[in-house]
Parts: structure tokens; sequence; C-alpha cells
């Protein structure tokens, strides 16, 4: 039986696709849009990510796979290096939405997360934590998810990418 779409996921793209990558294989993003849709009913996923020109046929693909694109503008450092911290921006947008969604997917293994989801977890807005591995997941985050936390590093076989 297919799933109700009510849910909403908020993905921090940095997040899942470094730690994806540190383990060696390819995320396939059209899969993944499936699978938040199949397994946790996701009607609509965020897709928090720095902006920077030079990917945007990626984020034109992301686009036609299914996701809701939010970008932050990426400053230089005075070393030249680029920090797009999108924290804030997806916990804003989960506050801005909490009366459009029923539950709530965190795509993310960062501990700042830990007090959204605990609200999420007060409120009975908490569908679950699907953090990318289990080795760099935050302590705080995987204390505030407790039996709701998953890996996407469990899933490799469904979801990696393949040519």
């Amino acid at each position: 039986m297919k799933k109700p779409q009510t849910n909403y996921a908020f993905i921090d793209a940095n997040n899942l696709h470094l730690a994806i990558v540190n383990l060696g294989w390819a995320l396939n993003y059209r899969k993944f849009r499936v699978y938040l849709r199949e397994h946790y009913g996701v009607g609509k996923a965020y897709y928090f990510v720095g902006h920077m020109p030079q990917y945007q046929s990626l984020y034109s693909f992301l686009e036609s796979a299914g996701y809701t694109m939010k970008y932050k503008e990426v400053p230089n450092t005075k070393r030249g290096e680029t920090k797009g911290n999108i924290d804030p921006e997806l916990v804003l947008q989960a506050m801005i939405d909490i009366n459009q969604y029923d539950r709530a997917v965190l795509v993310s293994s960062d501990g700042d997360f830990a007090c959204l989801v605990n609200y999420w977890r007060d409120k009975g807005k908490l569908e679950c934590v699907l953090a990318p591995c289990k080795n760099g997941c935050s302590h705080l985050l995987k204390k505030a998810a407790k039996e709701r936390l998953y890996f996407v590093e469990d899933l490799r076989y469904k979801l990696e990418y393949k040519k």
C-alpha cells in the first residue's frame, strides 16, 4: 500500500554528499527520492545547499528528480575557502512549514540539528532521522533521534548509483 504524501524531508546536502563519498560510493538521487516517498510518505523533499554557479546542471537534475531546492549564497572566506552553512535555513524552513506536514524526515548527521529533532519529537512530528553514516553521526543527534535513527549507508545495495 502506498503511503500518503504528507511528510516532508529536510536534507543537509553537503553532509549527505560528503559522507557518502567518504564511504566510497555514489548515491543515486532519483532512487533516493523514490525511497523517501515510498518508505516515509515524503511529498516534499527540501534539498539545502550552498549555491555555486558551476553546479547549476546538478541543481537542475535534482529538481527534475523531485527535490525542492533551497539555496544559500556561498561567500568566500578571507583565505579563499567557500563556506555555505545551511543549518539556519533548514531549521527556519522546518518551522515555517510545520503546519503543512504531518511528520518530518531529517537527512543529516549534524548534531546542530538535535534541538530541532527534540522539538519534532515533543510535538509528535518526527518521522525519523536518516544519518548518512554511523561513524560520522553526532552523539547529540543519536540521543535526540533515539529509536527513529536510520542510516543511508545501510541502503547502499538499494541506492547506489551504478554506471
